[in-house]
């Protein structure tokens, strides 16, 4: 006992002088409270157990210090990005923006709409004082190759970004000679994935680690895939299965042209979007019709996705479908989550079929759902 109230003796003779130095910040005008606040927080940090954390020190930085990096991939629909708004003015700031910080600036390494909403609404920018919520990451990573690697991990960790611009980093960061390994070790990926975002530009250059022997061959012995580039050796844990994989650089895909990978469905909102994405698959007859479509009319896509054995072929022929009749994106495919059981399984049993009819007709064996892709509603990529 006479242990713990020393213990507690020690801490608090600290604590009471510290609160009677504190008097002093209310004589400071705004600026310098928050600025001695903060140099407070930075010498307390080097004595906190949890220094190492950079949550441990939040900062206060002047909003006009702060500024967007040019790399970020994840984007924010408007409704989403007002839902943000609303939820700052009235739950406040609670997570700060992650920064890397060189010569008096502050560039967002993570929480860009966070940043964006302190900057541009008049509501929250004047209840902050026109300052922002900031912890500094990794001072001693200082390459710019680091800070993207870090922004990624955050979005990854948390959500979804636009394919497009994840295929320009990845390509950024092979240009920067980071081997595929390191981006994968980095990012948080899978090789295959790796390959697929530096496949997806279209650009040669980026296949050109010294690991790759051939690293494009199209295939000259079968007429089916004129103009298919054929990987046989990319990747060093490419199975034998994947001699039969078929690669078309974006360009060539029907579904991208078909807008599947837009951002946000057109002349609708996302709740819309994903009313009509569910109402269209469970109506049997209309999926059917576009199933048939996309695998007889959707040559370059079909020979892409549904060669790849690692992905739910099953959920990318439903999006599929979805963006052959009605033009709405996969970023609505939460609409599956609308039907009852029984109309999932119908669902994905009329997919299956189309699945089957397709690998059948170029020559492939027939499949079962756990091997087209198992969990039905699993993320495509």
């Amino acid at each position: 006992m006479n242990a713990v109230l020393q213990s507690s003796i020690v801490f608090n003779d600290p604590v009471s002088n510290a609160e009677q130095a504190f008097v002093g910040l209310e004589s400071m005008d705004i600026a310098q409270k928050i600025d001695a606040i903060n140099r407070i927080k930075i010498a307390l940090q080097k004595h906190s157990p949890f220094a190492d954390e950079p949550v441990d020190c939040v900062q206060w930085v002047p909003a006009e210090l702060v500024t967007a990096n040019d790399y970020n991939p994840n984007t924010v629909a408007p409704p989403e990005m007002k839902l943000l708004e609303h939820s700052i003015t009235e739950d406040g700031y609670t997570q700060p923006i992650v920064s890397w910080h060189r010569d008096g600036q502050y560039e967002v390494v993570d929480g860009f709409h966070r940043h964006r909403v302190g900057k541009e609404s008049k509501t929250v920018n004047k209840r902050v004082h026109g300052y922002l919520p900031l912890v500094v990451i990794n001072a001693e990573r200082q390459d710019k190759t680091d800070r993207i690697a870090s922004t990624i991990r955050h979005n990854r960790a948390r959500g979804k970004h636009r394919v497009e611009a994840m295929s320009e980093i990845v390509v950024e960061l092979k240009r920067r000679n980071w081997t595929d390994e390191k981006i994968a070790r980095e990012l948080g990926m899978d090789a295959d994935e790796v390959l697929r975002l530096c496949q997806i530009t279209g650009i040669a250059e980026a296949f050109k680690d010294e690991q790759f022997s051939q690293a494009w061959e199209a295939d000259k012995t079968d007429e089916s895939a004129v103009g298919a580039e054929i990987i046989s050796d990319v990747i060093s844990d490419f199975q034998p299965n994947d001699k039969g994989r078929v690669f078309h650089t974006w360009e060539k895909w029907e579904c991208f042209r078909a807008g599947f990978y837009a951002e946000r469905p057109v002349n609708m909102t996302h709740e819309e979007g994903e009313k009509k994405y569910g109402d269209f698959l469970a109506d049997l007859s209309a999926f059917e019709s576009a199933l048939h479509g996309v695998t007889t009319q959707w040559k370059f896509s079909c020979e892409h996705y549904l060669t790849n054995d690692r992905m739910n072929r099953i959920a990318w022929l439903g999006q599929a479908s979805v963006a052959y009749a009605l033009g709405i994106p996969s970023c609505c495919r939460g609409g599956y989550h609308r039907l009852d059981e029984a109309q999932k399984a119908a669902a994905d049993d009329m997919a299956l079929k189309y699945l089957n009819l397709w690998l059948a007709a170029n020559g492939h064996e027939a499949i079962t759902h756990e091997q087209a892709g198992g969990r039905t509603e699993a993320e495509l990529y």
